[in-house]
């Protein structure tokens, strides 16, 4: 495997899970447009923020342990489909687990090539 390749599988499944939690994080800017107060609005960005935390916590687990991380991320996409299953939500689906499934895959192809891509480390 050449160095370019490691460097693509090492750092892929890592910044789509970046990616990912940065654009589940931007639905929570719509608590700005409702007319909370202050205390209101930190508490609804708070509990907007949750799918985030929960992405960025399946990443740090998943940088350190490819093998758990990359269960965790098909994990967060199957619970995502079941939270919210509706027939016609397909596009839903797709913008939404579809990247989770990815990374999760990614992320186990980190882990069986692992000692490979690590090995010039």
């Amino acid at each position: 495997m050449n160095q370019t390749l490691k460097k693509v599988l090492f750092w892929s499944p890592r910044v789509l899970g970046i990616l990912i939690a940065a654009f589940v994080g931007l639905f929570a800017l719509d608590v700005f447009a409702e007319g909370y107060s202050i205390l209101e609005m930190l508490i609804a960005l708070g509990m907007h923020l949750i799918p985030t935390a929960i992405i960025l916590i399946a990443l740090v687990v998943a940088c350190r342990w490819e093998w758990i991380g990359g269960i965790l991320f098909i994990a967060l996409g199957i619970f995502y489909i079941t939270l919210f299953y509706a027939p016609s939500e397909l596009p839903a689906y797709l913008l939404i687990s579809g990247p989770l499934f990815i990374a999760g895959v990614l992320f186990m192809v980190n882990g069986f090539f692992r000692g490979e891509i690590r090995a010039d480390s």
